[in-house]
């Protein structure tokens, strides 16, 4: 630990206090910024957590994307992103130009967005889905209806052997889970053959096929908790790993590759924290607009029975 990495914590609660602020982090963030976190958790029900909170500011560190969902569930709070630069690759793979001129060719499809996109592209959609909704929110579509999902081409093909339904995708995907190839995963269950393989649905399907259970990032740390199982292997971003042990401190957890790296969810250092509380920016904002028909395509997946058939 950094002689200096108690009193920058420290200075960084002080300064929470002072701003009535909220410090998020995702998943795959730092584990030191995990540690000081007020809450830890996926991208959406971040956001749905602090909307619910009487805090004035939310500091996001995560990607951009994920920021943009706070601000569309808490127009009236000032979000933070305290690395303005740290994106996400597979969301900028569409783009609202792009997913405009796709319904203007398929005036009748349902569109079904990830919420790994920016509020532009969700903005365009019918529903939003989550990776651990996503299969409940395409069964809850008519029979019959053309269905589109953005931006994940991994995520749409798991979701449709899942339903059962007809899908096309827009052809996105997560560079990172990207690089867990079914070599890496076979070399990983050679090395902890007594190990049960939990992946994220954005790994390849050849990568998928071979999972004893496919999670989103919630679900695995659900998934993980309940198993009688003492031995994980991980296929998802690292950053997973310093609460999996955290919670299951009686449990052996493996990262199913050393790839399994998100640099922009890397990123954000304490520093950057403190520095965006001191200087309240860079603030992140969506306008009105966009707001309002990205949050109707967020309420539409919340709408969803959970047992929608």
């Amino acid at each position: 630990m950094r002689k200096e990495l108690p009193a920058l914590k420290a200075e960084i609660g002080m300064l929470l206090k002072e701003r009535n602020a909220i410090l998020l982090a995702h998943n795959y963030q730092r584990d030191e910024v995990q540690e000081i976190a007020d809450i830890t958790g996926d991208s959406l029900g971040l956001s749905q957590e602090a909307a619910k909170t009487a805090a004035d500011v939310i500091v996001f560190c995560g990607v951009h994307f994920m920021a943009e969902s706070a601000a569309i569930l808490s127009p009236e709070k000032t979000v933070l992103l305290p690395r303005e630069d740290a994106g996400c690759p597979m969301a900028d793979m569409i783009t609202g130009p792009d997913l405009a001129a796709y319904r203007e060719a398929h005036p009748g499809a349902v569109v079904v967005t990830y919420v790994n996109s920016s509020a532009e592209v969700k903005a365009l959609s019918d529903v939003c889905c989550t990776s651990g909704n996503a299969v409940n929110v395409v069964k809850s579509i008519p029979a019959g209806k053309e269905i589109f999902m953005v931006p994940d081409r991994n995520l749409a093909q798991w979701v449709a052997k899942v339903s059962g339904r007809t899908l096309t995708w827009w052809d996105g995907y997560c560079p990172t889970h990207e690089r867990l190839t079914v070599d890496a995963t076979v070399k990983a269950k050679e090395a902890h053959p007594d190990a049960v393989l939990v992946v994220h649905p954005e790994c390849p399907p050849e990568v998928v096929a071979m999972a004893d259970a496919v999670l989103s990032t919630a679900g695995m740390y659900a998934w993980c908790r309940r198993s009688p199982a003492k031995e994980f292997i991980v296929g998802t971003e690292m950053g997973i790993l310093y609460r999996l042990r955290k919670e299951n401190p009686g449990k052996r957890f493996h990262i199913a590759s050393r790839a399994l790296l998100c640099p922009n969810m890397k990123l954000t250092t304490l520093e950057d924290v403190r520095d965006a509380l001191v200087s309240l920016s860079p603030v992140i904002t969506v306008p009105e607009g966009v707001r309002v028909r990205a949050k109707a395509a967020l309420d539409a997946m919340l709408a969803v029975p959970r047992d929608a058939a």
